[in-house]
């Protein structure tokens, strides 16, 4: 039986990751729920599109067990992180982040998802595929060069372009 799958969207998202990654499970039968990571679920891609995710990420703390699997769909996620850092919103997303990984599941993403999964703690000693300008940041997993690595749980991609080098793997994971 496939996974669920929660998707955090970022605001703003990357569109043309956020849709590789729905367009694949839903092609794929897999469930997955769009979580915005922000105070409500109007977002927009970084191109500007409006978006209305399935809910909030507030409502996804304390649920992580509901879900199988985690993707950090980026977006503009770092300048806004910074921005933002103390909004409730992006402290449940770290919280939630940090849960997921704990829990020992599936963790997928690109450009500074390894970036964020390494500041949580929970991809120490992984190797992960990281924005180049994002590369610096990683303290305890392993930043490479590659287009994708998969290390345990843990897909990532170095940006939207290469995801669908991973996304083969990540099927298969999600079909387990």
């Amino acid at each position: 039986m496939a996974k669920k799958v929660a998707v955090l969207a970022v605001n703003p998202v990357n569109g043309f990751g956020l849709f590789q990654y729905l367009e694949t499970f839903f092609e794929n039968g897999i469930s997955y729920k769009v979580f915005a990571v922000a105070e409500t679920k109007e977002i927009k891609t970084n191109s500007g599109i409006a978006l209305v995710a399935d809910d909030v990420i507030a409502h996804l703390k304390g649920h992580e067990d509901e879900f199988d699997a985690l993707v950090f769909g980026c977006g503009d996620a770092v300048p806004k992180f910074g921005e933002n850092a103390g909004k409730p919103y992006n402290q449940d997303m770290l919280t939630v982040i940090k849960a997921f990984g704990e829990k020992g599941k599936i963790m997928i993403g690109h450009c500074a998802a390894a970036m964020m999964f390494d500041s949580v703690g929970i991809a120490t000693g992984k190797k992960v595929a990281v924005h180049p300008l994002a590369k610096p940041a990683i303290q305890h997993a392993k930043a490479t060069d590659e287009k994708s690595e998969i290390d345990g749980n843990f897909y990532t991609a170095q940006t939207e372009n290469t995801i669908w080098t991973m996304m083969p793997e990540v099927i298969a994971a999600l079909k387990e």
